[in-house]
């Protein structure tokens, strides 16, 4: 299965697509779509619905995953971060995907085993499930995978019975291997 996990935000929207077959959880594409805070509200709407458009096209998920909305000091940060949810659960919509939500709370506590992680934390983890070499340039980069991850360990679609090895996996499905 092919997840697509999305950390919403007004100025930085983290995004990480995922493989996952009998016990393998593999990156296939992520990054952050980095807005300027003095940008009309709405192009920055728009240019999220975009990216995660080409997202979507580019990498043809199964799924869609996001971060649910938190409750915040600041009422108007987070009326912005449930329009952001909403552009980002519309350009799922828009390509038939089943969208699945998830607390922070949930995806840190499924990543790191501690629902009150700190982002450096998140992100060292991700990285060690991923067998990742190289860091990532933001941390809400690491914050869209473990949406992402998140989602394949809580609805079990990481396990498919039996252990499939990855060449299993990628003789299976070749179009999912990234030239």
């Amino acid at each position: 299965m092919r997840i697509l996990g999305v950390d919403p935000g007004s100025i930085i929207t983290g995004y990480g697509v995922v493989d996952t077959c009998g016990g393998w959880v593999r990156r296939v594409d992520s990054g952050a779509i980095a807005m300027r805070a003095g940008e009309p509200f709405a192009d920055r709407l728009a240019a999220i619905y975009r990216l995660l458009i080409d997202v979507i096209d580019r990498s043809h998920p199964d799924v869609f995953c996001i971060e649910t909305a938190f409750y915040g000091k600041n009422v108007q940060s987070t009326l912005k971060l449930g329009q952001v949810r909403g552009v980002a659960i519309l350009a799922a919509a828009h390509r038939g995907l089943t969208v699945h939500e998830y607390s922070p709370r949930e995806v840190k506590q499924a990543v790191t085993g501690n629902g009150a992680a700190a982002k450096h934390q998140i992100a060292y983890m991700v990285k060690k499930v991923l067998g990742l070499r190289a860091g990532f340039h933001r941390t809400d980069e690491a914050d869209g995978l473990a949406v992402a991850i998140c989602h394949a360990w809580r609805s079990g679609a990481h396990a498919s019975g039996r252990p499939v090895t990855w060449a299993e996996f990628t003789a299976a499905h070749p179009e999912r291997i990234r030239k």
